[in-house]
């Protein structure tokens, strides 16, 4: 089976209780999807941007706090408020 993984990349190695951690996934129409994720402070400004990986993954490490993802693919921008904790990944899936 080819189609996206369900969430981020895997966490072994991490150590999630000092880490707050944002990850997940990029699909259009259930397949992983080629693009960048943008990660936008509380107040729109850009902080970081990553591409997905083969299978459409992403992570940032983040503080605490509430942020704003951005999904960058050819033909669409998508954008996912999300609520960042230490010590608990906030898994965000993206569809385009």
């Amino acid at each position: 089976m080819c189609g996206a993984q369900t969430g981020g990349p895997d966490l072994a190695g991490v150590d999630v209780t000092k880490e707050t951690i944002i990850q997940g996934s990029l699909t259009r129409d259930g397949q992983p999807v080629s693009g960048y994720v943008r990660l936008l402070d509380g107040g729109g400004e850009f902080t970081a941007e990553v591409p997905t990986s083969a299978t459409g993954q992403f992570r940032f490490f983040a503080a605490p706090g509430t942020w704003t993802l951005r999904a960058l693919v050819p033909g669409a921008t998508v954008d996912r408020k999300v609520v960042a904790r230490q010590g608990a990944p906030a898994e965000v899936a993206i569809a385009v």
